[in-house]
């Protein structure tokens, strides 16, 4: 058995994200099956070093996860030639510096989103990372969700005739942190520390729209901070500067009209914290993280209003669950295997940082939307 040992520099994994999805969930569980199996005689076996600022947090997260290797040092990790990958999933301000750092001794790329804080700067990135002959990638996840994936092989498949529309609700209800524990770090609120949901979601919702709908041409969104104060991990009061709630409406090139509400201010009534309604002549279909449900054109119930009287339908007993396809991964680590395999045998992996671009272009035009509250075209990067 030939074993390509691959060694993985995970910057900032001891937040939220970078521990739970993308070491433990992600590259732990990897090594734990044994590696990403090529073929009967090859296997592909991350060896990560988890780089950071606190050694305490560093060496609690390394015996948690089974890991060896960890260290502040950044440029110790960057010289070491067995390090072949550089991941980031710090700050998204503090993002470009080290993929430069990581681009300039020669390393592969992987990242979180936003790539950058401006479009500009996101596909410089990718620029550069090209030039130097690397190559690269940004987290999609959302697109190996299993509700998801379900909601694909529906399109493919031609379930849905013509697509119409799309509708989708994101979002729960953020403790303040004023009496209870909050869920999410305080900096998502700020806008000076490049918090905000516009900037956060519309980078998932371009690739999802974009792999699975349509192209986006044009755009109109209204951000809005619906609670103004809230209190920090000390406890702290502070001012809300960041957008938390977006109400975005796309529209794309084939003509179907894509609208998105995504908030940390809603309480959930809903199937799943994410939930995508796909409506088209034939058939409509709602998706969540896990499941997915389908009504066809043939099952669709004859609608007539009338608020006088009790609906005579049961609208909910219409819907048909969409069988699973099979056995279905974490996203994460489904995405960083197909990294590992593009690194180690060149597979294809069209999620480049290219792609990431686009995400930080549609958040900063649907901030500018806000702004000047008025549809905006998407110009192609």
């Amino acid at each position: 058995m030939t074993t390509h040992k691959v060694g993985i520099i995970m910057n900032g994994v001891t937040g939220r994200m970078g521990t739970n999805q993308h070491l433990l969930r992600s590259i732990k569980a990897i090594i734990d099956q044994g590696g990403v199996k090529l073929n009967d005689s090859e296997v592909i076996l991350p060896d990560p070093i988890l780089i950071g600022r606190s050694e305490s947090k560093l060496a609690a997260l390394a015996a948690r996860a089974g890991v060896k290797r960890y260290s502040t040092d950044l440029d110790a990790a960057l010289a070491d030639p067995a390090n072949q990958i550089y991941f980031d999933s710090t700050l998204t301000g503090q993002r470009p510096n080290g993929v430069r750092k990581a681009i300039a001794a020669g390393k592969h790329i992987y990242c979180e989103k936003p790539t950058a804080t401006t479009s500009r700067e996101a596909l410089a990135l990718f620029e550069e990372v090209t030039a130097a002959g690397l190559k690269n990638g940004v987290v999609q996840d959302k697109l190996w969700l299993p509700g998801l994936v379900k909601l694909k092989w529906l399109i493919d498949t031609g379930f849905f005739g013509k697509i119409l529309s799309v509708r989708g609700e994101f979002g729960y209800w953020v403790f303040t942190g004023e009496y209870e524990k909050l869920q999410r770090p305080s900096w998502n609120y700020r806008k000076e520390d490049d918090g905000g949901i516009i900037v956060d979601m519309l980078c998932h919702w371009q690739y999802v729209i974009q792999n699975l709908f349509g192209e986006p041409k044009a755009l109109t969104c209204l951000g809005a901070t619906h609670v103004p104060e809230r209190w920090d991990e000390a406890g702290k009061k502070y001012k809300c500067t960041a957008d938390d709630s977006a109400y975005a409406t796309f529209e794309l090139t084939n003509g179907v009209i894509c609208h998105f509400n995504s908030s940390w201010t809603v309480r959930v009534d809903r199937d799943d914290l994410l939930t995508l309604q796909v409506d088209g002549t034939h058939g409509s279909a709602v998706a969540g993280l896990r499941d997915c449900k389908a009504q066809a054109l043939a099952a669709t119930p004859r609608c007539v209003w009338n608020p006088d009287i009790d609906s005579p339908i049961k609208y909910k007993d219409g819907w048909v669950r969409v069988p699973d396809q099979g056995i279905y991964d974490n996203a994460f680590k489904v995405q960083w295997e197909l990294f590992l395999r593009h690194v180690v045998k060149d597979e294809p992996f069209p999620w480049n940082l290219r792609e990431g671009a686009k995400g930080v272009q549609l958040a900063e035009l649907g901030l500018q939307s806000w702004a000047e509250r008025k549809w905006l075209d998407i110009p192609a990067l």
